[in-house]
């Protein structure tokens, strides 16, 4: 009994052994290639290395090569040493959400035919850790919930009727209104394009060769002419304004000067000597009239006005 339990215990270890062997390629003929990281984010020796997500090999070595290089060895089956070329990426990730770290091996986007050979080094790439995507996810998952916080506020104020938003939603007499005024602006709009219409159908009938529009419309010189008119309008309002100005301060002179017509106009005292010197005037002139028609009677001086009479009425029958 002894012996079968030895030899079955011998057996068991030895398939084991053959099995632990293969799988971690113990056995078989394999390549060394490296990769340098910065984080090996709990890689572990004996970890599996995939390519294209097919087990190639194992992870034979981890070095510390300075405090931002960490150099990876890795055994590669021959088998498929072939099938990766040297321009594949290498990067490390987990098998799984919470498996153990492998390697991946990725092939390059760009195009190339060399093989790797042992001792190559493939070039890496730095994806965040586990622990960096879970603190992005749980951030993402905070912002989440206070923009569903945020949602729910606006939502409840806009069932309630609060804001204009809500006010459009809730409110009926408003919809209305905005209903009325849509429907308005859209009567204004047909209206504004009838007008257009209306306006190039005109402007189609317009005779440009003989019309005075057509002319104003087309001819350049007739419309240097127009103007030219409305220029010397413009001028001629100027001169009207500008006499408009002198004879308001010539007014204002009359009314505030010292001059002989403002004395008229505004000297009472004045006025009224004037109008009695006027009167003497026309009494004198009067009197004198008499005088001159006394004189003409008067036997001395008949004579001589009686040939003055002649001598008119002479030079009027010679005109």
């Amino acid at each position: 009994m002894l012996g079968i339990f030895v030899i079955l215990g011998l057996t068991i270890f030895v398939i084991a052994v053959y099995f632990i062997g293969n799988t971690q390629n113990l056995f078989g003929r394999s390549t060394k290639i490296t990769s340098v990281f910065t984080n090996v984010n709990g890689l572990q020796l004996g970890n599996n290395v995939r390519y294209a997500g097919v087990n190639v090999g194992t992870v034979k070595g981890i070095k510390i090569v300075n405090d931002t290089s960490i150099a990876v060895d890795m055994f590669i089956n021959e088998e498929t040493v072939s099938l990766i070329k040297r321009n594949s990426v290498a990067h490390i990730s987990s098998d799984g959400l919470v498996g153990s770290m492998i390697v991946n091996i990725v092939p390059g986007r760009h195009g190339g035919n060399e093989i790797i050979k042992g001792g190559d080094t493939l070039l890496s790439l730095n994806p965040k850790g586990t622990s960096e995507m879970l603190n992005t996810l749980s951030t993402t998952n905070e912002n989440a919930a206070l923009l569903t916080a945020d949602l729910l506020k606006i939502t409840a104020a806009i069932t309630s009727g609060e804001g204009l938003v809500g006010e459009l939603i809730m409110d009926k007499d408003m919809a209305s209104d905005f209903k009325k005024s849509i429907s308005n602006l859209e009567t204004t709009s047909n209206s504004a394009l009838k007008t257009i219409n209306r306006l190039n159908n005109l402007l189609s009938q317009v005779n440009y060769e003989e019309s005075v529009a057509g002319v104003l419309l087309s001819d350049k010189e007739s419309a240097g002419q127009v103007k030219g008119i409305i220029g010397r309008f413009e001028e001629a309002s100027q001169q009207l304004n500008r006499i408009t100005n002198n004879l308001e301060e010539f007014t204002t002179e009359l009314k505030e000067g010292e001059g002989a017509v403002n004395l008229v106009t505004q000297d009472e005292d004045f006025r009224n000597n004037l109008d009695s010197t006027l009167k003497n005037v026309e009494e004198a002139s009067a009197k004198f009239n008499e005088n001159m028609e006394a004189l003409k009677r008067n036997f001395l001086f008949r004579g001589y006005f009686r040939k003055q009479e002649r001598e008119q009425r002479r030079l009027e029958n010679n005109n």
